[in-house]
């Protein structure tokens, strides 16, 4: 018994430890994050290859306008937060990083992601709703945030510390063989995982209104953009906390209260 106490102590400080020196922080805003575990380097040489297996498994659009389109506004943003990181001695997370713009022909899903190394994608289904280049750099400032603040990797990791903690918490707490504790940590583990979703998603609009408004775009249209968003919404969305994304009427509001930030960034070409 007194082996077994010391056991959970030693690993419980082995687990607070690989955590505190795992840690970083988000650009900007400052949040404390864990994208220590797994390197940068084997994660963006993953993101690589499967970025290729979707590429190989779609049809690229040929549509020279939309195309350029896309590449235009996801250049400018890059080359705004190469600028600012540059100034700010923060050119360091984009190691490795090789940036790639591409536009998938697929007129039925809204859809737009990016990958740890600035592998971005965009579905032309999410054209219409941006409208013009200021509406597509709203979502595109919204992926190479993703990309820039290392949720991907982030993420990852957080998987690696759930699997962690979870199997700590059942030597505990007494679970390990398939009994209400068990039920109890896992379910508690999903629901975290839903609610740092949300949290990289916030994230990711924040500085995206940011990144856009450096790179000479507009950034008061970023509300509107979600605004068309809601109402092209079909079906009943689920409530927020069962959600890995904000309800839209929360990213509008999150949005103009991050205004002001944004257009002081803002420099009009």
């Amino acid at each position: 018994m007194i082996f077994k106490k010391y056991k959970l102590q030693i690993l419980a400080t082995c687990f607070m430890c690989v955590f505190a020196i795992a840690c970083t922080t988000v650009l900007i805003t400052g949040r404390r994050q864990v994208t220590g575990i797994i390197s940068s380097d084997e994660i963006i040489k993953m993101s690589a290859d499967a970025y290729r297996q979707v590429l190989d498994s779609v049809k690229l659009s040929s549509d020279q306008e939309k195309v350029a389109l896309v590449k235009r506004a996801g250049n400018r943003i890059k080359e705004a937060t190469e600028q600012y990181l540059t100034e700010n001695e923060g050119l360091e997370l984009l190691e490795g990083f090789e940036w790639e713009f591409n536009l998938v022909d697929n007129d039925t899903l809204v859809n737009a992601w990016a990958m740890p190394g600035g592998k971005v994608a965009f579905y032309t289904a999410i054209l219409p709703i941006c409208k013009d280049e200021t509406g597509l750099a709203v979502v595109m400032g919204h992926e190479v945030a993703n990309a820039i603040a290392k949720h991907g990797q982030e993420r990852m990791n957080q998987e690696l510390l759930k699997n962690g903690s979870l199997t700590l918490g059942a030597l505990t707490l007494g679970g390990g063989n398939g009994g209400p504790v068990d039920y109890i940590l896992s379910g508690s583990g999903a629901l975290g995982q839903l609610a740092f979703s949300r949290k990289h998603e916030s994230e990711a609009d924040e500085l995206g209104l940011y990144f856009m408004a450096m790179a000479g775009y507009d950034p008061t249209v970023a509300p509107s953009f979600w605004e068309r968003m809601s109402g092209g919404s079909s079906g009943q969305r689920p409530p927020e906390f069962m959600s890995t994304h904000p309800s839209h009427e929360t990213r509008i509001k999150r949005l103009n209260d991050a205004m002001p930030k944004a257009l002081a960034y803002y420099k009009e070409r």
